[in-house]
């Protein structure tokens, strides 16, 4: 799978959840849901690094925690760059990829 349709699926299944709760997914709240996945990430790492109490979660617990917070980070940084018209493979391959050997 590529960026582009990842990127196609993603927006499906945020379009159908804000439309559920009824969100009006603008500008802001793009920006707003991405720094409160941010946030929760940093949340699971500190548990996961023993830096925050750990609220009674095993070692494997934080760590499935910790990896399902990264992908939602990720996920909402495709959104947000999808909801702005932003080709993130283009502009990875543009700004990283040319650095590559």
């Amino acid at each position: 799978m590529d960026l582009r349709q990842l990127a196609d699926e993603i927006e499906t299944i945020s379009s159908r959840y804000a439309e559920v709760i009824g969100v009006d997914r603008d500008d802001t709240w793009f920006l707003l849901k991405l720094q409160e996945e941010i946030g929760e990430l940093t949340q699971a790492f500190l548990m996961r690094t023993g830096r925050a109490r750990t609220k009674g979660h095993t070692a494997e617990e934080l760590d499935v925690n910790f990896r399902a917070e990264l992908a939602d980070v990720l996920c909402h940084v495709v959104l947000m760059a999808h909801h702005h018209g932003v080709d993130l493979q283009t502009e990875i391959e543009r700004k990283w990829l040319t650095w590559k050997q």
